[in-house]
């Protein structure tokens, strides 16, 4: 399993799925664990890949608390 990364104050990580539907399936969950955590992730997502990169934006933008429960909680998803 590939590894969060942190680079230029974020944690990034790039998940690829099947296809598009296994991708915003994911990208649907996600959205629903971010919003009980109330820490919403930037992302992108093109056909079958997701990219994220998490940072507390009321932190500066730097890597939190946060960023590291919700990137463990996007890996429990998978």
């Amino acid at each position: 399993m590939v590894m969060w990364k942190q680079e230029n104050n974020k944690l990034t990580k790039t998940f690829v799925f099947k296809d598009f539907t296994e991708a915003f399936g994911f990208m649907t969950k996600v959205a629903l664990v971010a919003e009980k955590m109330n820490h919403h992730p930037t992302w992108t997502n093109t056909w079958n890949t997701v990219t994220f990169a998490l940072s507390t934006h009321d932190a500066g933008n730097s890597v939190t608390d946060k960023d590291t429960k919700l990137a463990t909680a996007i890996d429990a998803l998978v």
